[in-house]
């Protein structure tokens, strides 16, 4: 659906044709204009007139309207496609989320296409409107403060990721071993989950970045781009590259938590199998014992004897005592 469609003339916003179709023939004709509409998960009947009457290209359409897609920067004859995936941080559940919002860029017109929660195009707009400094660039200052205002919240979700690691950290190396179960080692999976789905939303869109910026190859060929707006889209690169590098360093902790404390778990298992074996090796002293005595044979040392029985159980404990006081010297009990 269409949620909303206004003509900026000169950073502020005009009255003008509620048909987008006039709106935009408005906006051409007045040379120094542009026409904002913003869309929320259209229908491929509703997105058709958009397409009509902006000439967009089928693949961007396309892509537009299914969705799932990475972010990127693409380039056609008469128009300039870009995806972004904005992001969620569910405090309660330390869950991480994505949404997508795709941009269409040409003369004198910008198309914003919402999929999912995410940014809020609408806050966005009358944040923008308050900026008519900004505005005067046209198509690109909308696309701009799109991606930093996306940017920007990356730097939030990465904090807050970073916070749970540090409660992760806690856990695993308690000093009563009580990070070291089982529950623990599904724990750091979800959180090396999150990580990941967090770095597919940061990670491609580097080289988009870069592109707009004017500092990545091939950036000469990206047009419908303001030249003056650059410098901006130069300070959301060095953010993102913030961002980015944030997440490689979460993701090598995790992995080197996830190693400690499988490591953790394995010496605990030696020390409990070093446990049981030696409590075997001293059930097995007195058993051996009891079995000779038990083969019932006539001629046998001292089976007559009447201190044959506590003789034998003497030496049982003292055999014991002398297991018992090795294995607690080596650490095994």
């Amino acid at each position: 659906m269409i949620v909303d469609c206004g003509i900026y003339r000169n950073g502020h916003r005009t009255d003008g044709p509620s048909d987008f179709s006039d709106a935009l023939d408005a906006a051409r004709a007045a040379g120094d204009a542009f026409v904002w509409i913003g869309l929320h998960e259209p229908s491929e009947e509703e997105f058709t007139h958009v397409t009509d009457e902006f000439k967009l290209h089928p693949l961007a359409v396309e892509d537009a309207l299914k969705a799932h897609q990475r972010p990127k920067l693409e380039v056609y004859d008469d128009s300039l496609f870009v995806v972004l995936k904005p992001v969620h941080y569910a405090t309660d559940s330390d869950t991480v989320s994505s949404g997508e919002l795709m941009l269409f860029l040409g003369d004198s017109f910008v198309v914003t296409v919402r999929h999912g929660d995410g940014t809020p195009i609408a806050e966005l707009r009358k944040h923008l409107e308050e900026k008519p400094e900004m505005l005067r660039h046209g198509p690109t200052s909308v696309l701009y403060s799109i991606a930093d205002e996306v940017v920007d919240h990356y730097l939030v979700v990465a904090d807050e990721l970073q916070n749970d690691l540090e409660e992760l950290e806690t856990v695993v190396f308690s000093p009563d071993g009580s990070g070291s179960g089982a529950g623990t080692a599904s724990r750091i999976y979800n959180f090396k989950r999150q990580i990941l789905e967090f770095r597919r939303a940061t990670g491609p869109l580097a080289m988009p970045m870069l592109r707009l910026a004017g500092n990545g190859p091939f950036a000469a060929a990206v047009p419908f781009v303001d030249d003056a707006v650059r410098p901006f889209f130069r300070d959301v690169s060095d953010h993102l590259t913030r961002v980015n590098e944030s997440v490689e360093g979460l993701d090598r902790l995790v992995s080197d938590i996830l190693s400690a404390h499988l490591a953790q778990m394995g010496v605990r298992q030696n020390d409990d199998m070093r446990k049981i074996s030696a409590w075997a090796a001293m059930a097995a002293v007195p058993t051996m014992i009891a079995g000779i005595y038990g083969m019932n044979f006539d001629h046998m040392p001292e089976l007559h004897w009447v201190w044959s029985y506590p003789a034998v159980i003497a030496v049982m404990i003292v055999l014991e005592v002398l297991l018992y006081q090795q294995f607690k010297r080596r650490g095994w009990l």
